[in-house]
């Protein structure tokens, strides 16, 4: 099972809102409350953890990249 981003109710309404702009602003189409949450969801459960483990790695790289300049400190 992958991984679920918890949002809030804010959050989440928020989202929809958003993706009911997007499909109004770019594709013409009016989309219900009900259609955007399925949207949502699917991002949420498919998407979003792998921009999460992309955001992950990004932090590891510089991470190391601070304890390699630490490391070059010692005498």
């Amino acid at each position: 099972m992958k991984p679920v981003i918890p949002l809030s109710d804010s959050e989440k309404q928020n989202m929809i809102h958003l993706i009911q702009a997007y499909f109004l602003e770019e594709r013409g189409e009016e989309l219900g409350e009900l259609a955007a949450s399925f949207i949502l969801d699917f991002f949420m459960k498919e998407l979003a953890p792998i921009v999460y483990n992309i955001g992950i790695q990004d932090a590891h790289t510089f991470l190391q990249s601070k304890l390699e300049d630490v490391f070059e400190l010692e005498k």
